[in-house]
Order: structure tokens, then C-alpha cells, then sequence
């Protein structure tokens, strides 16, 4: 008996074993050759004397040794960007490919980890072997053969449900300025959402916000079903895009495997400006506000990897974007985004300073796909309630100095008789889970004028 169960670890040891050398040899070719670092500026090493193809990674030989990814050419010369610091590099520094592929090995117990962009654990403690593979960059679905987008996803915040309804494979964007809320309002969503998995990239955060978003914002239940990846601020410009692009791998393994994904990345700014950083050192002419065209081609690339898939597996995307003040339409990338995506959720900074959290914009969010996915009186008492919000935060100046006369417009006069009630609706703890149905009645409620004299 004790001999049968050594054959059966001694087969699971060779098993493994063969698996992590096919993973060694599939980089690997009879050509495999050395180069050398002719020049350094900034983050962009050039080399000659390689024959590399856009996205292998090479090791720079140097002390201590680093790797580097290929990200162009030049006038014979192959273009990297590090993956770690340069320090030690010197003209001279010999290089040897190290993968020909782009992909990665995940797995599914990764749950409740937390990973660098290079898939090396951050929380101490060694990660269940990767054994499904994945590409780095993705697969492009059919578009005939992705699901429709029929229903809607709890997401649990009230005014989200109520207000602009987000479907099972959306792309919305959270659009907002620094300090309004975001890491909150995303934290709840990841902690409540109808999902079964969230996959969270976190892109040139603070170090200090990462570990206070999973400990505050996410909590130890929102952790247990998630995957988070991490590149903090001070990283360089390839291991935040890098970052993007495992999480996003990640999430489509989960998608493959038939499971209801909550994508969240904050924040696509971020990824965009390190893609920024890479089109203008590899010499790519910048063009608005300092983007390199490469930027716009990047953006509807990476969203598109979310959505639905083939069969029930679903990715429901999820990204925050920086926006200066509250003016979107004179950022181009925010303006650009809200062209890509399904939909957007502003967080209002008035809000905000009103005491009002989540601090979302009832007027100018919107879900494209709301129209399909709630019911018919739902989406009329919605757009009543918008009408009416947007009219009293037109007329507020002339309200709060007594230049309107009560009478004068029916409308108005409805709506400052709501207002309170209206402003109670938006506010949420968010410690408070609010489902798609009590969002719904809350919604009717609040505009029913003898129960808003109650409260």
C-alpha cells in the first residue's frame, strides 16, 4: 500500500515537473542569442545584436539583473523599457532573451491574494501554481457570438440600481476628480455586487491607499472572492500597463471558466499615462493634452476584453477616470471614454461637500443599456426623478436668495417639496447593502410628496 501511494506522489512530482520545463523551453529556440545595451535615456534602453519581436521579455545581465521588455526599434537598435529599476545597467550590458510568449499561467485559487504585476505574490506567502493559460493581451471575441446584454447586476448602491442601472457584461466608467469618493464607492461594490469573483487592479495607487482600500473599503469578505493586482505609483510606466493586462487576463480566465466577474480597475488614467510615458520615450509625436496617438488605439482594446462572453461566463467592467475638476468635455481622454464605454457614473464634488456620499451625480450618470434591461415605469420614474433633481439644482441660487415666487412654476414648486427626500435617497453608509428591488421601491417612495412630508 505504501508503495503504490510513492508511485502516486512520485507521478504528481513528474507531472508538475514536466509542466514547469515545457514552461522554460517554450521561450527557448536553437537562435537563442545575446545582445548589448548601447545606450540609455531616461527609461528607454536600446541594444543591439538581438533579433527580438515587440513584447518578449530579455534579462539585462547586470547587478543587480533586471528584466526588460522589447517596445520598439530604432535604426537597427531594439527599444526596451525595464521592468524594475535600472540601477547597475551600463553601456556594455549583456542581455539574453528570456520568453518569446505573452502569455501567463494563472489559476483559480489565487482568490483572496493579492499580486504584483509580474504574478509574484505581495502578501508573504507562495501562490498555488498557475496551470491554465492565458494571453497576456488577449483574444478578440466574435462580436455575432457575444451574449446580450438582458440583465441587470445588483451592484448594491442606491442610487446606481435606482438612477442607471448597470447590466451583467456593461463598461461603465466612474468619472470624478481626487478625494470624492471613489476607492469608497468601488470597495462597496466589490464587497456587495452580485458577482461571483471580482478581479481589482489597482494602477499607480499610493502606497499607503493600497492597504487601507483592502482592509477599509474592501474588507475581509469583499477579499475572500477576490483577485487584486498591484502596481503602485513609483513603479515604472511598463509594470503598470502590465498590471492592467494580468488583471484583465485574469478576469478572462474566470469569464472562460463560467463565472460572473466584477472588473474594477482604478484607475484607467493612470494606465493611460503610463502608456503615454512609453509612446513619447520610444519617440511617438504627442498629440492632445501630451498623448501620443498609441494611447486612443490602447483604450477601446483593453475595454473591449470586458463584457459578455460566448456563454455564461461574463466580465462587468468597471473603471475610474481622473477628471480635473468637474469639467469632462475638456479632458480628452475622459471625453474619448465616455465615447468607448457603455455608460458613466459622475461623482459630484458639491455632493461631496454637501455630506452626501456616495457622492454620485443623479443627472449627468447614465447607463446606455438601462432601457433593456429594467422595467418600463421603473425607467419613467427614473427620468421624473432626474427631471425634477435637475430642475431644483438649476433654480438653487434663486431659491436660497427668495428671488422665486412659490406659484410660479408647478414643476419647480414639486421638486423643492421633494428635494429633501430626493438628497435622502442619494445617501448610502457603506457599511448598507441596497438591492436592485429596494433600490427600485425607494425610487417610487421618494416621490411620493405625503410620505416625503414624513421624513
Amino acid at each position: 500500500m505504501r508503495i503504490g501511494m510513492e508511485e502516486e506522489k512520485a507521478d504528481r512530482w513528474l507531472a508538475s515537473a514536466g509542466r514547469s520545463m515545457d514552461r522554460l523551453l517554450s521561450g527557448w529556440s536553437p537562435d537563442q542569442e545575446g545582445g548589448m545595451v548601447v545606450q540609455g535615456v531616461g527609461l528607454m534602453i536600446e541594444a543591439k545584436g538581438m533579433n527580438l519581436g515587440v513584447g518578449e521579455i530579455c534579462s539585462l545581465l547586470s547587478d543587480p539583473p533586471i528584466d526588460a521588455e522589447v517596445v520598439g526599434f530604432r535604426e537597427g537598435r531594439t527599444l526596451l523599457m525595464p521592468l524594475g529599476d535600472l540601477e547597475g545597467v551600463r553601456p556594455g550590458t549583456r542581455l539574453m532573451r528570456k520568453s518569446r510568449i505573452t502569455s501567463v499561467f494563472l489559476s483559480p485559487d489565487w482568490l483572496g491574494r493579492v499580486i504584483d504585476p509580474l504574478g509574484h505574490p505581495l502578501d508573504g506567502t507562495p501562490l498555488p501554481e498557475g496551470t491554465i493559460e492565458m494571453p497576456l493581451r488577449g483574444r478578440p471575441i466574435n462580436p455575432l457570438k457575444r451574449q446580450r446584454i438582458d440583465r441587470p447586476l445588483d451592484l448594491s448602491v442606491r442610487s446606481i440600481n435606482a438612477l442607471a442601472t448597470v447590466g451583467v457584461g456593461q463598461k461603465i466608467g466612474i468619472f470624478a476628480g481626487p478625494g470624492v469618493g471613489k476607492s469608497t464607492l468601488i470597495g462597496m461594490m466589490a464587497r456587495n455586487a452580485a458577482v461571483d469573483v471580482n478581479v481589482i487592479a489597482l494602477v499607480g495607487e499610493r502606497g499607503r491607499e493600497v492597504r487601507e482600500f483592502l482592509e477599509r473599503d474592501l474588507g475581509p469578505e469583499g477579499l475572500s472572492r477576490s483577485v487584486i493586482v498591484v502596481a503602485t505609483g513609483e513603479q515604472p510606466p511598463l509594470l503598470k500597463t502590465r498590471a492592467t493586462l494580468l488583471a484583465m487576463s485574469i478576469a478572462e480566465m474566470f469569464r472562460d471558466l463560467g463565472k460572473r466577474v466584477l472588473f474594477v480597475m482604478d484607475s484607467l488614467t493612470r494606465y493611460a499615462g503610463a502608456q503615454r510615458e512609453i509612446g513619447l520615450a520610444t519617440g511617438e509625436p504627442p498629440s492632445a493634452r501630451g498623448y501620443t496617438p498609441s494611447v486612443f488605439a490602447q483604450l477601446p482594446r483593453l475595454i473591449e476584453r470586458a463584457g459578455c462572453g460566448e456563454g455564461s461566463g461574463s466580465i462587468t467592467g468597471i473603471f475610474t477616470v481622473l477628471v480635473e475638476g468637474e469639467d469632462v468635455p475638456s479632458d480628452p481622454l475622459s471625453e474619448a471614454l465616455t465615447a468607448i464605454l457603455d455608460g458613466h457614473v459622475h461623482l459630484s464634488r458639491t455632493l461631496s461637500q454637501e455630506g452626501v456620499f456616495p457622492a454620485v451625480d443623479p443627472v449627468d450618470s447614465l447607463s446606455r443599456v438601462m432601457v433593456d434591461i429594467v422595467p418600463e415605469d421603473v425607467q419613467e420614474r427614473a427620468r421624473e426623478w432626474r427631471r425634477l433633481y435637475g430642475l431644483f439644482r438649476r433654480s438653487e441660487d434663486l431659491i436660497r436668495i427668495g428671488a422665486y415666487v412659490s406659484g410660479t412654476d408647478p414643476l419647480l414648486d414639486r421638486a423643492i417639496r421633494l428635494h429633501d427626500a430626493m438628497t435622502d435617497f442619494l445617501r448610502q453608509s457603506r457599511e448598507e447593502p441596497v438591492s436592485l428591488e429596494q433600490a427600485f421601491q425607494e425610487l417610487f417612495l421618494s416621490l411620493e410628496e405625503t410620505g416625503e412630508v414624513e421624513s
